[in-house]
């Protein structure tokens, strides 16, 4: 998918999250929208009365107290209440594929600016009732007389008296992301020691982004969340090769863990999108970068990795515009497994992957490695489904402007259901 030429150039720029926390954590008493006030309160401070010319703001985890989390949001935060909003979901490129249906959306005349978000409250899952249940119940409470209501109480299965609650997993398939990961691990000869040093990698790039002030601009304070309390200072290598298979604990061949993989995690986050009338809303010096082009991509995971869309769609974006990666001067890319980061990098770097799979001669180099997620990834940082597109693009962002002009990053992210979606970025 390209962006429109003939249409006005559309920009990304970098906005706000909560802290990134553990579930049960300091953030766990607030729900998907209470979580996300904040952040779009937030960010409306920063247009010192100006507004946006609508909304799209996406959660993943299904809730039966909404079905339009966006309005409901601009409700919430007392926006002005003439402002439209629509919500996304794509598992977890969510607000990453918010952004680029707002980039659609920009006409250079009535749409020029859209306040693009996502969350997951992970700590308040609502558990509803399985479907026969509901049925039986509606049912039930239908029943006009006593009689009535006795003889529907007699067709209760006790079988469907039961209750449904979300889960990590694909619905095809039956199997965790993680199940899916260590399948797909294994298929790469992906080591556990090459897990764990991407894993570590990620911590010490979260941790020294915190210490050097990079995050004080991006995160806000909310409740008593200060800043992410899962990048861990004090882990090491010996400690992250300790830790037990999290997913596949029988087989003696699991090397996903605990350590090596993102954890649950409850967040909020958003960016900007619009023209460069929109962005002339934003205070000056917001950091800020072209959206050069995209790409939105899906495999047949029962025959590629649940996770690997990006490994075909990064190659063809490339491709696109006749770059090699390293004409690309920052990676940001989605860490749900430090496994898959690691499966994406060598099938990048593997020819007959590119030449026989994705279908383009192998002609990009090596891969930069060290030039990959510097600040940190989801690994370190965590991982709120929705909020993870917000968040990996804000960051993307910042890194890029303090780049010179021209340098350009890649920004990906793999989704459940074979999906993915990555942004070619541009600073200037």
């Amino acid at each position: 998918m390209s962006i429109d030429t003939a249409r006005p150039p559309v920009y990304i720029a970098s906005g706000v999250r909560t802290p990134f926390d553990k579930v049960g954590g300091p953030l766990a008493s607030y729900d998907a929208i209470s979580l996300s006030v904040p952040v779009a309160r937030a960010m409306m401070a920063r247009l010192d009365g100006a507004k946006p010319d609508f909304v799209t703001w996406g959660t993943v985890i299904p809730s039966l107290t909404f079905s339009n989390i966006a309005r409901e949001i601009v409700m919430d935060a007392g926006l002005d209440a003439s402002i439209p909003a629509f919500s996304t979901v794509m598992a977890c490129s969510t607000s990453m594929m918010g952004a680029f249906e707002a980039a659609g959306m920009m006409d250079g005349r009535s749409r020029n600016l859209a306040l693009v978000g996502g969350v997951e409250s992970m700590s308040r899952v609502q558990i509803g009732l399985s479907p026969n249940l509901s049925d039986w119940l509606r049912g039930f409470m239908a029943a006009r007389t006593i009689p009535e209501k006795l003889q529907h109480l007699s067709k209760l299965n006790a079988k469907d008296a039961r209750l449904w609650i979300p889960k990590v997993a694909n619905r095809t398939s039956g199997l965790s992301m993680g199940e899916h990961t260590e399948i797909t691990a294994k298929e790469w000869a992906i080591t556990r020691e090459e897990q764990d040093q991407l894993a570590l990698k990620s911590h010490q790039g979260a941790v020294q982004g915190w210490e050097s002030g990079f995050f004080d601009d991006l995160v806000i304070p909310v409740g008593d969340a200060a800043k992410d309390n899962i990048p861990r200072k004090d882990t090491s290598y010996e400690r992250l090769a300790r830790l037990k298979p999290a997913f596949d604990k029988t087989s003696g061949k699991g090397t996903l863990t605990a350590g090596n993989s993102s954890p649950l995690t409850d967040g909020a986050a958003a960016i900007w999108v619009g023209s460069e009338a929109g962005m002339a809303r934003l205070p000056a010096g917001t950091p800020r970068a072209r959206l050069v082009d995209y790409e939105v991509s899906a495999v047949d995971f029962r025959k590629e990795g649940l996770l690997m869309a990006p490994a075909f769609a990064v190659p063809r974006l490339l491709a696109r515009h006749g770059l090699t990666y390293a004409d690309i001067d920052l990676w940001e890319i989605h860490e749900a497994f430090a496994a898959q980061l690691a499966f994406h990098m060598k099938a990048w770097e593997d020819a007959a992957f590119l030449k026989d799979r994705v279908g383009i001669e192998p002609t990009f180099g090596a891969f930069p490695r060290d030039r990959v997620n510097p600040n940190g990834g989801s690994t370190a940082l965590g991982h709120p489904f929705g909020a993870t597109g917000a968040r990996i693009l804000s960051q993307a962002v910042k890194e890029l402007a303090a780049m010179p002009t021209g340098a350009r990053a890649i920004v990906s992210i793999c989704a459940d259901g074979g999906l993915g979606t990555v942004a070619l970025l541009e600073n200037g």
